[in-house]
């Protein structure tokens, strides 16, 4: 089996022992990555140092590359080959990777934008006795070396969200992709050096464990920040691992939905129809857990239960399919053991809730479902929508809020008094009005509280977590 290779310092790297990618919708064997130790990771940060020290990058090239990064993205041949790149060792439907392809090309465009506008800031000096006769300011100087873990379910953009700002920095990187989708982030990683002018010692790539890899970068001195997409167990694992460096973690959620009963309740299920099983609702952001108030609720569960239902679930390269595999088997087996779980517990499956033929798990809905279960109080991560009813908007605030998560929340209202309690009230880093949690702008501040996270991403957002103040005195 043909072995992709990753890249150090500009030289394609193999190794004697291979990872195998298959494809998680049917199985096929999509290739080999290299299995990379701690003396790759090694090899890899001091060249990344080497390179920052010997030829730092100016501001307007870093530009310059950005931008020629995103009009590359938009060549057909390019373009195509990434989705259908995604859709293979992701099991994304076509249509969808190729919505991921077209938001990696704003986030380029917005990390362009944001190395142009990087700047620091006049000190008002003689505000204070002390500093009359001075001037000051202050310089955006990037952190250091910057290691980048990514996940698998956005397996071009998250890469993009951390590659881009760290160049728009100035901050060189080495980037370990997840082990489900590696290829998909080291042709992007290709698309940089080869064909955007990136100096070779700015990027590299490692590829294997999280347990050697993942480790290696996190417990290296010569890497000053890590930024990690991925579980909250993972994350705040490296947190924990590293208390003297700079750790930006997003992580997980069980997105909360609230729909009033002044909302159309036909567009409301509409849309969480498609949010809560958008890439086998493995997002972040997908609708997990809906809340829909008492008097509306038999009418927006048929609605749901329709939109649901007509969904083509099935081979992700088809244009015609909505939802596809899950990640893996045991990812779909454990989605499963939720639902049955639930409905031993008092649930009801109101459609859905069965594997098919071809071994994809169908959308489901859970109604009777209580915030005690586990499809209530954990991330899914799966095609699965569970249904609460509520009285009072307090009830739905309260119960929404009731979790370990907080990236985004959303109510469908129309009543401006009610949209703006759930911004002041629900305790997210993002609260979506007349719309799902699972939108999102890739230039928007993007990030959560409590287990979801301690960062924000977006490149503007992300490249002041990259930088450092310094600050310059002129006696």
């Amino acid at each position: 089996m043909s072995q992709y290779p990753t890249r150090i310092d500009g030289q394609p790297v193999h190794t004697d022992e291979g990872l195998r990618v298959t494809a998680p919708y049917d199985g096929r064997d999509l290739g080999e990555v290299p299995v990379c130790t701690a003396e790759h990771v090694d090899r890899a940060v001091a060249a990344a140092k080497r390179s920052m020290s010997d030829a730092p990058l100016p501001q307007w090239r870093r530009a310059e590359i950005l931008d020629r990064a995103a009009q590359d993205l938009t060549d057909e041949e390019v373009f195509e080959d990434l989705a259908r790149t995604i859709a293979l060792e992701a099991a994304k439907p076509i249509t969808t990777a190729r919505a991921e392809v077209s938001r990696c090309i704003s986030t380029f465009t917005f990390a362009a934008t944001a190395c142009r506008t990087l700047a620091g800031e006049v000190l008002p000096l003689d505000a204070s006795r002390a500093g009359e006769g001075r001037l000051g300011f202050t310089l955006r100087v990037p952190i250091g070396v910057v290691g980048a873990i990514t996940p698998f379910n956005f397996p071009v953009n998250l890469v993009a969200h951390k590659l881009a700002p760290a160049i728009a920095a100035g901050c060189p990187v080495v980037l370990k992709p997840a082990h489900q989708t590696p290829l998909s982030g080291l042709k992007l990683v290709e698309l940089l050096l080869d064909r955007c002018g990136l100096p070779h010692g700015w990027l590299h790539s490692v590829t294997g464990s999280g347990s050697v890899v993942g480790a290696a970068l996190v417990d290296h001195d010569d890497v000053a920040m890590i930024t990690f997409t991925g579980s909250p167990e993972v994350g705040w694992g490296i947190r924990g691992a590293a208390p003297q460096k700079k750790v930006s973690l997003e992580l997980g959620n069980n997105s909360p939905i609230i729909v009033e009963p002044d909302a159309d309740p036909e567009e409301a299920a509409r849309k969480i129809a498609a949010a809560g099983t958008s890439h086998a609702g493995q997002s972040c952001i997908s609708v997990q857990r809906v809340f829909v108030q008492r008097s509306v609720a038999d009418g927006f569960v048929a609605a749901l239960v329709a939109a649901i239902e007509r969904l083509r679930v099935g081979d992700p390269l088809d244009d015609r399919t909505h939802v596809s595999a899950l990640i893996d088997a045991e990812n779909r087996d454990r989605v499963v053991s939720w639902i049955e779980g639930a409905v031993a517990a008092g649930a009801t499956v109101a459609t859905g809730g069965w594997v098919g033929d071809d071994g994809v798990l169908v959308p489901t809905v859970l109604t009777d479902v209580t915030p005690d279960m586990k499809v209530c109080r954990e991330e899914v991560f799966g095609p699965l929508l569970a249904v609460q009813v509520y009285d009072g908007i307090e009830e739905a605030f309260a119960r929404a809020n009731d979790t370990r998560y907080g990236l985004h929340a959303a109510v469908f209202t129309d009543d401006l008094r009610t949209a703006r309690r759930a911004i002041e009230e629900l305790d997210f880093g993002g609260v979506i009005v007349n719309d799902v949690p699972t939108w999102r702008a890739d230039q928007m501040p993007y990030g959560g509280v409590r287990d979801s996270g301690n960062t924000r991403e977006g490149p503007f957002h992300a490249v002041q977590e990259m930088t450092e103040i310094r600050s310059a005195v002129i006696a």
